[in-house]
């Protein structure tokens, strides 16, 4: 049976390789998910075989709220050109940020081939170490008063995780303790607030990716109820003494006449008297009539 076969095996290869199906484009990917950090560079891998057509035509697509291009008649898009290039069908962009992070489509279209298009899809994450968060600390706050302390990082991928430290102490979650944390919101609760829990508070976002970065420790200050209203009452009453003492002033500035500016500058005012009449004209005339005599 066996020696029956053999003689068949070389024409049945060669009715496979003639096999329409065989006539196809391949394309495949040796790392369908890319993780890197910012500011490296990435390599999207795409390979790609033909059966026929030595010169098919490549494109690279992104997929996000709609699909665009990143490599399409031979040259790449405006947002890529200039940082990336290609060899084969292998894209590689150079310096990514968190903006290049996505869903991108490697196309290739043999028209020769029976079966002409083929596609492969590569997932890139770019990776984002910790930024300075940013912390809501209050001033002051009234004892017994609850409290809630925000962190946030929003540019750190994957997201931050979140630590509180108080006066430099790191504080640890526990069910004992009077405040509550939660390390991926960044937020500390503080219940029934005493004066113990004055002091510097700040929060330290950290990944996997970089160093932790920590926000500026700001002051918290816990008031008694009873001092604060101390406070506002001798504020208020030294506001009550000042306005009275203006007053008070005012009147007897007005009674002794040092406010009556108007009358002050009628009094200041010299007496100048008008000036004499000018001659009468006939004596005028005989003046004249006597100095030419006299001449």
């Amino acid at each position: 049976m066996k020696k029956m076969l053999f003689p068949l095996l070389p024409p049945l290869l060669l009715l496979c390789m003639h096999c329409p199906d065989g006539l196809s484009v391949t394309v495949s990917s040796r790392k369908a998910k890319v993780e890197i950090h910012e500011h490296t560079d990435a390599v999207l891998s795409c390979e790609f075989g033909t059966e026929k057509d030595p010169d098919p035509r490549i494109e690279w697509k992104k997929k996000g709220n709609a699909v665009t291009f990143v490599y399409f008649n031979n040259k790449f898009t405006a947002s890529y050109a200039g940082r990336a290039k290609m060899e084969g069908a292998t894209l590689t962009i150079h310096s990514v940020s968190q903006k290049d992070s996505g869903e991108y489509r490697c196309e290739v279209t043999a028209s020769q081939d029976h079966v002409n298009f083929g596609e492969v899809t590569v997932n890139l994450h770019v990776l984002v170490p910790p930024h300075i968060p940013s912390c809501e600390v209050p001033q002051s706050v009234f004892v017994g008063s609850d409290l809630e302390l925000l962190c946030k990082d929003q540019q750190s991928v994957p997201p931050a995780k979140y630590s509180w430290y108080k006066d430099n102490k790191v504080l640890m979650s526990s069910s004992n303790m009077a405040y509550s944390m939660d390390s991926h919101k960044g937020t500390l609760k503080l219940k029934s607030v005493s004066k113990v829990d004055s002091g510097m508070y700040r929060c330290e976002s950290s990944n996997s990716v970089g160093a932790p970065k920590s926000c500026v420790a700001q002051q918290l200050k816990v008031i008694d109820h009873q001092a604060d209203a101390a406070v506002l009452i001798a504020g208020g009453a030294t506001f009550v003494v000042v306005m009275l003492l203006c007053c008070i002033c005012v009147c007897v500035c007005y009674r002794r006449g040092c406010c009556n500016t108007e009358e002050k500058k009628a009094k200041s005012k010299s007496y100048s008297p008008p000036p004499p009449p000018p001659p009468p004209i006939h004596n005028l005339m005989n003046y004249k009539q006597t100095q030419s005599f006299m001449i």
